[in-house]
């Protein structure tokens, strides 16, 4: 008999969400994980940012410069680990860290590589959780941020969807927090050029490199690869199992009715 093809998310955590919502809202995400494992049978692979952001509400040191993230990113991302490991573990699951350089996507063995490597642990159960490796990645060939590393991780694996969690609820036609006339956009069919150079690169939060721009260029690059992406605000109650049970929340990006695994 053929082996059943997995149903594989990957979901993809702001640093701003993750610094905002703090151990609480990590154990949630995992709780709906552990549901969307037992009761969906979904796979999920976790991309997260928060590295630089945790070492710096722990420390009062500069992130100016790029030795200075570097530095920020190593001590931070143990205690990222630490969050997502103790919510593990309270629901009986077990995580692996796997920390990413644009060269581990670019190159044919390296790539090759990682796909193994997350294709074994997702077969022992485990949950694979991504971070950009900040600690030695240098401006020139550092993703940017984690929204489209998680593109990239969800073409690799041929993901069923790709799910970026961010604090607000979605896609707007306007920046809402510079326009009062914003319009929600609960579904986008496709991302166009147009509409990418509509959009303002250079908004980014607080504690971030991303913003909406980021996540939507994520979508166009998972578009592209036939993968429909959500996004949606991260801190909302169940919004992972309401889209495992169909209810559209948030942005839907891609052709609907989405497509179906054999």
């Amino acid at each position: 008999m053929a082996k059943k093809t997995k149903r594989i998310w990957v979901i993809k955590v702001g640093s701003a969400l993750f610094i905002e919502g703090g151990p609480l809202l990590v154990r949630e995400w995992i709780r709906q994980v552990a549901d969307l494992k037992k009761i969906h049978q979904v796979d999920v692979v976790w991309v997260t940012s928060g590295a630089i952001a945790s070492a710096r509400a722990r420390i009062d040191r500069g992130w100016k410069k790029l030795t200075e993230k570097q530095a920020l990113s190593a001590i931070g991302q143990p205690m990222l680990m630490d969050a997502y490991n103790l919510a593990l573990q309270a629901k009986g699951l077990l995580g692996a860290q796997v920390l990413l350089t644009y060269d581990d996507i670019a190159r044919t063995t390296h790539r090759k590589n990682l796909k193994n490597t997350l294709v074994q642990l997702l077969n022992w159960n485990i949950v694979p959780i991504l971070n950009e490796n900040d600690a030695v990645a240098t401006e020139e060939i550092q993703f940017g941020d984690n929204d489209l590393l998680s593109a990239k991780v969800a073409k690799l694996l041929n993901a069923e969807r790709l799910v970026i969690m961010t604090n607000v609820d979605g896609l707007f036609d306007k920046n809402p927090d510079k326009h009062k006339d914003t319009q929600f956009i609960s579904h986008l069919p496709k991302v166009t050029t147009k509409l990418l150079k509509s959009m303002d690169a250079k908004a980014v939060s607080a504690v971030g490199r991303g913003g909406m721009y980021s996540k939507v260029r994520a979508a166009a690059y998972a578009q592209q690869a036939h993968i429909n992406t959500w996004i949606l605000r991260g801190d909302r109650p169940d919004s992972l199992l309401k889209l495992a049970r169909g209810e559209h929340i948030g942005t839907a990006v891609g052709p609907l009715p989405m497509r179906k695994r054999k």
